[in-house]
């Protein structure tokens, strides 16, 4: 029998974070990806230097490719150097790329990255979210959700 996958992720050193995902999106499942890299693209991800907040993922032909994903060339590279917004493979079971395809294709959802950071093996990882897409209102009452949060929160920290 296998053994269940913990909720969270283990994150040893976050790189690059897309805040504005959560907002956008209902995150319904995540996935934890693997990232094929070139040489240099390492080196330029433990520098801390990548964005993702523009970026998306997607089906084709049996495999996920992380799309517009920017990971700038690294400074002290030579002519050798990656290409920066190149589409990247990712690194799933079949069976999860299988759950993918099938909520992408009959449900409508939408593959987005939410940070890509490297475990504590050293393995750069992208945090892979199952999402639908929300309407202004929903939006709204995300805002109205967070800012009742910090109002009580600064009550509560007042009276005690």
């Amino acid at each position: 029998m296998a053994r269940p996958k913990p909720e969270t992720f283990d994150k040893h050193k976050t790189v690059a974070e897309n805040r504005r995902a959560r907002f956008d999106y209902a995150i319904e499942d995540k996935f934890e990806a693997g990232l094929a890299l070139q040489g240099t693209e390492v080196k330029a991800l433990r520098a801390g230097e990548a964005t993702i907040a523009e970026s998306y993922a997607e089906v084709r032909d049996g495999e996920v490719w992380l799309i517009n994903a920017n990971i700038p060339e690294y400074s002290h590279g030579n002519r050798l150097n990656h290409e920066p917004r190149r589409p990247r493979k990712l690194l799933l079971h079949e069976r999860e790329i299988n759950k993918l395809f099938g909520a992408v294709e009959k449900k409508g959802m939408t593959l987005v990255p939410l940070s890509v950071y490297f475990n504590k093996t050293g393995r750069a990882k992208v945090e892979l979210a199952l999402a639908k897409g929300k309407q202004a209102h929903d939006k709204r009452a995300s805002v109205k959700e967070r800012d009742w949060k910090r109002d009580k929160a600064r009550i509560m920290r007042e009276s005690s």
